[in-house]
């Protein structure tokens, strides 16, 4: 088995020519957004922004669905996968699955997007090599039994870009091609470079507020654009924690959400490491020793 996971994250895999034409595709229209600019546009690119990246990306794929932060319906939980879909970052289970192998193997040869392979392979290139990507059912049942025994997010993983066709012809119907230039696909593209920047600069820059076996770090301009999942250093410590910016100066728009959800009774059992808390308990030893 560990020759089979060695393999399935190897960065010296095929050259995925699909995914590499279609990033391309998607990067050469996001431009033409530059030169489509309205209001209207700008307001629906946001809002699906939010929808997807905080949403989807941030609270249902990261913090619910890979690390049971805390506990949410079944209806909820499907609900944010769908509009982690929007996000077009493959399905949740693909995404988890990706993601919990990162947190097993963080940093090492075995890590599906380590910065030690390169800046640019933990940016983009290890979506267009290796297996990452296209994880085998071995991986998937061994790091995602259970997301692989909801059937529709079996269903969602493998149809994963229905909804951004979906959305795209509700933008046409609204507000013609410009509109789905901007809400769909210069969309897609930066929120796949903020996305990409908790890979990759966030192991490369910022501060470390803890010791950990790995190069994480917090950094304050990625958790601006991503939400709050750039405080990076604390969640690799603390990785179940649906809290990740600790200190009241870490804005964490994810966590605000998490805590406004569970106030109305939608999120339950929510664990929040407390650094205030860890600090009084690590003080008050010291004085009684």
């Amino acid at each position: 088995m560990q020759n089979v996971l060695k393999f399935e994250n190897s960065h010296a895999g095929p050259l995925h020519w699909t995914t590499l034409f279609f990033v391309a595709l998607f990067h050469a229209i996001a431009v033409s957004a530059l030169f489509t600019f309205s209001w209207q546009n700008l307001v629906a690119t946001l809002i699906l922004w939010w929808i997807s990246g905080s949403w989807g990306i941030g609270i249902g794929y990261h913090r619910l669905m890979t690390h049971r932060g805390f506990k949410a319906p079944r209806w909820l939980e499907r609900f944010l996968a769908t509009c982690g879909t929007l996000a077009v970052q493959s399905g949740p289970i693909a995404w988890v699955t990706t993601h919990r192998i990162h947190h097993a193997f963080t940093d090492t040869d075995r890590d599906p997007h380590s910065p030690r392979n390169g800046t640019y392979w933990a940016h983009i290139g290890w979506i267009f090599r290796g297996t990452a990507q296209m994880q085998p059912q071995t991986a998937i049942e061994k790091y995602s039994p259970d997301l692989i025994r909801d059937p529709y997010l079996v269903f969602l993983d493998k149809y994963y870009y229905i909804t951004i066709v979906l959305s795209g012809i509700a933008l046409w119907a609204i507000g013609g091609w410009t509109m789905v230039v901007w809400a769909v696909f210069f969309r897609v593209v930066v929120g796949w470079h903020f996305t990409w920047l908790v890979n990759s600069a966030t192991h490369l820059w910022g501060s470390r507020r803890f010791v950990t076996r790995d190069d994480s770090t917090n950094n304050r301009l990625v958790a601006a654009v991503t939400f709050g999942e750039g405080w990076h250093n604390n969640h690799h410590a603390y990785p179940r924690s649906a809290r990740h910016g600790l200190a009241w100066h870490e804005f964490d728009p994810n966590w605000i959400q998490i805590r406004w959800l569970e106030k109305l009774g939608l999120f339950k059992d929510v664990y929040a490491y407390d650094l205030k808390a860890e600090a009084q308990s690590t003080s008050e030893l010291r004085q009684a020793a």
